[in-house]
């Protein structure tokens, strides 16, 4: 152990110009330092013999790379400032060795290297320290014992005569160096601070240096205090544990009842007949339950996954109700309308008549909410004769969710699939993953792909859950899915979806969807019987019309149920014993009609055209007004309008600009007016490239006075040159038109094969005119003065 001293002897003695110098790796010498040291080597030895014959004074300065005792470091190897110590003793032992006990007296700086001697010397100058006082410096000071101090105290190789002979020293310069000798820290560190000669900065370095040194004993203290603790609490368990044995020993529990159970499970595991893979993995959970104490932790989370393995339908399933007829029929009793789903469920249920071993299809339905998406599940499950599940996917961030937890975490389960077919009891059950569009991701995963796996039939007959780690086969599983929007699913996972469409119901599929379903739901779920309440025909049609405007009939439902309520609270007062609601009534139960037909009187004027767009919840009437005033050629569009939308506006323009003569507008009519397009209601955002003909129509009616027929509507996108564009949501537009009573719709021609999958009857009562060019959808939309 280093021990530092302060000599009043050697502290003024002078340093001369030229001094042997010793260069050691990793070693750096302060002032006033004493300590031992042995050297060795001929050259070392030679620079000992006469630093004795003369003043007894060397020079150290630490070498910046390890050397050899035969090598000589040159100028650049060295560290330029050393300190100058004096020996105090020295003895030669006989194995070539000298054995010293130096102290160092002061700072030098070398200056160069002289040369003829058979070890370093060199020329040097004496350093002196930059005092300084103050305040400052002795808070720095008392700063610096405090912390040297708590080292001390929590480091077990320092004496803790340190920390007292630290607080002893007066000068700044001596305490800082003595704390640095004794401090473990790096050569390099070291070495900073050997060569500040500011005493106010060596001060703050080597509080940075005891700091960081702290820092690491209390770490260190800490994590041994805590390692000490768990040893404690282990060693509290085991013996707690060997009681708990001797007691069950006593009272003749504990391990006979594990062993019945480890039994049981064995039993199950060989009835259920599990496959290889799966019964390898049982068979070793099982061995390593039965060598564990019931007592433990791990007991517990190898019992829960034999459990788990256990009880999973591997081999149980339903038998699938092979008569197409009786299936056939319970689809038509359940829902009205949803032609193209019902057949292809029959088209599944012949083939595995005629192939028992057909895997299961992946079906999604699209449509807007309240058009039978997730009803359509439990009837097909019905016909089929199988169980149904059904989880909702919306919102769901989390890949565990789908997978499930590995079992190296503390309360890990299957995913929700396996966890699903556990509660059904089956491995051929319909089940149906809810809002597949609104699936998330963030850091936890993403579900998605994890559901490429599942709702793949090439590979979900090995579907491996987390916590399972085995593989299950879901190849019979029939998976349905639902989304109002396909644009949000994933390409990879869309396509593996059969998507069929459901688009919406148009007026006459809603009444009879209110009399064979609706209204008896309601009349049951509100208390009536079938005698007590009944709807006129005409009156379902008002409220369908009057009341909701929707793709889907779920709010026709809410407000059907508004007036079963007012009918209930009005039998049950006394005041009437049964009701026949028509028309009339309506408004005593549901208020005032709220949607009223506005297309005839929007469009009466000239610059008014009505378009059609398409949002998740199906088509909508959309109306374009324009006007114009005095001004200078600018063009001004309000109404929250996207970018393609005012593109679409500035090509109608352009259109109607170099098409002027054609269309019975003057050549100038631009210089002298501004046009100014708006599209209601301003508080939706709107966007895409369908009204641009509507947009063009509007203009053209504007600037002519020619006003646009009336329920009259259209859509299409447009081009300069005036040539008119397919768009999409065609089936959920015409439907949206029928239902407000829009009696002609002009389509681009590229649309017509859209139209075979609208309601035959809807297509009676509409007019359709298809067309490739604009100037044609301007014969057709205007009409003259």
């Amino acid at each position: 152990m280093i021990k530092q001293q302060l000599s009043g002897e050697l502290r003024d003695i002078k340093i001369p110009d030229v001094l042997p110098v010793l260069s050691l790796f990793d070693l750096v010498v302060y002032p006033h330092m004493t300590f031992p040291l042995e050297v060795t080597g001929e050259r070392a030895l030679n620079l000992v013999d006469e630093a004795m014959a003369d003043e007894r004074l060397i020079g150290f300065a630490m070498a910046k790379k390890a050397f050899t005792t035969d090598e000589l470091p040159q100028f650049a190897d060295i560290h330029h400032v050393g300190t100058a110590v004096a020996i105090l003793k020295m003895a030669k032992t006989a194995e070539n060795k000298a054995q010293m006990v130096l102290q160092g007296i002061s700072r030098f700086e070398i200056t160069e290297l002289i040369e003829g001697k058979p070890y370093l010397q060199a020329k040097v100058t004496a350093l002196a320290d930059k005092e300084a006082t103050g305040i400052k410096v002795e808070a720095l000071m008392a700063n610096l014992v405090n912390l040297f101090d708590r080292v001390v105290k929590l480091s077990p190789f320092l004496p803790q005569e340190f920390g007292i002979l630290a607080t002893s020293i007066k000068k700044p310069g001596a305490l800082a160096d003595m704390i640095a000798t004794l401090i473990n820290a790096g050569a390099q560190e070291k070495q900073k601070v050997l060569e500040t000669l500011d005493v106010k900065k060596r001060l703050e370095q080597v509080t940075r240096v005891v700091s960081h040194q702290l820092e690491i004993l209390e770490l260190g203290n800490k994590i041994q205090t805590q390692v000490k603790g768990d040893i404690d609490k282990g060693q509290r368990e085991y013996y707690l544990r060997q009681q708990l044995k001797a007691i069950q020993e006593e009272l003749g529990e504990g391990e006979d009842e594990s062993k019945v159970e480890i039994e049981e499970y064995r039993t199950k595991i060989e009835e259920i007949g599990l496959p290889e893979e799966a019964k390898k993995e049982a068979d070793r959970e099982l061995g390593r339950l039965s060598r564990m104490h019931p007592s433990s932790a791990e007991f517990t989370v190898a019992s829960t996954y034999l459990d788990w393995m256990t009880t999973l339908p591997w081999n149980k399933s339903t038998q699938d109700n092979l008569d197409i007829k009786k299936a056939q029929k319970i689809l038509d009793d359940d829902h009205y309308g949803l032609e193209k789903a019902k057949k292809r469920v029959i088209e599944y249920l012949s083939v595995r008549k005629l192939k028992p071993d057909t895997k299961g299809p992946i079906l999604c339905f699209a449509g807007p909410p309240g058009t039978g998406k997730t009803s359509l599940g439990t009837s097909i499950a019905r016909s089929l004769g199988r169980k149904f599940i059904r989880i909702s996917l919306g919102g769901v961030r989390d890949e565990a969710e789908i997978r499930g937890h590995r079992r190296t975490y503390i309360g890990a389960l299957p995913g929700r699939i396996i966890q699903s077919l556990r509660r059904a009891g089956s491995n051929n059950p319909v089940f149906m993953l809810d809002e597949i569009d609104k699936l998330g991701m963030d850091f936890r995963g993403d579900p998605s792909s994890a559901l490429l796996e599942v709702l793949d039939p090439e590979q979900n007959f090995s579907f491996s859950d987390h916590y399972l780690d085995v593989p299950f086969d879901l190849s019979h599983v029939m998976f349905i899915t639902t989304a109002n929007i396909l644009d949000t699913i994933p390409p990879a996972l869309r396509d593996r979806l059969e998507v069929i469409e459901l688009l919406g119901y148009t007026l006459d599929e809603k009444v009879k969807i209110a009399q064979r379903y609706l209204v008896p739901r309601q009349i049951e779920a509100n208390g009536l019987k079938t005698k007590q309440l009944k709807i006129a025909k005409a009156a379902l049609r008002t409220i369908i019309s009057g009341y909701t405007r929707e793709a889907g009939v779920r709010n026709l439902e809410r407000e059907i149920a508004n007036v079963c309520r007012g009918v209930a609270s009005e039998v049950a007062v006394g005041e009437m014993q049964s009701a026949s609601i028509g028309v009339k009534d309506l408004h005593k139960y549901l208020g005032s009609v709220r949607i009223t037909s506005e297309g005839k009187a929007r469009v009466s004027k000239p610059g008014v055209a009505m378009g059609l767009a398409w949002t998740p919840t199906g088509g909508e009437l959309l109306f374009i007004e324009a006007t114009s005033m005095k001004g200078n050629k600018e063009l001004t569009l309000t109404g929250q309008l996207g970018d393609v939308m005012k593109e679409s506006a500035m090509a109608a323009l352009s259109f109607i600009r170099s098409n002027a003569k054609e269309l019975g507008i003057n050549d100038d009519f631009f210089d002298t007016l501004d046009l100014h397009i708006h599209v209601p209601a301003g508080a939706i955002q709107k966007d895409g490239p369908s009204a641009g003909v509507t947009i063009l129509t509007a203009l053209t009616s504007l600037l002519t006075g020619n006003p646009i027929k009336k329920y009259l509507a259209m859509t299409g996108e447009i081009t300069l040159r005036g040539v008119v564009l397919p768009v999409g949501g065609i089936k959920e537009k015409v439907l949206a038109a029928h239902r407000a009573g829009i009696r002609t719709l002009i389509l681009p021609k590229w649309n017509m094969k859209d139209i075979e999958d609208i309601p035959e009857k809807t297509r009676k009562e509409i007019s359709f005119h298809f067309v490739d060019e604009m100037m044609d959808v301007l014969k057709i939309a205007l009409r003259k003065k």
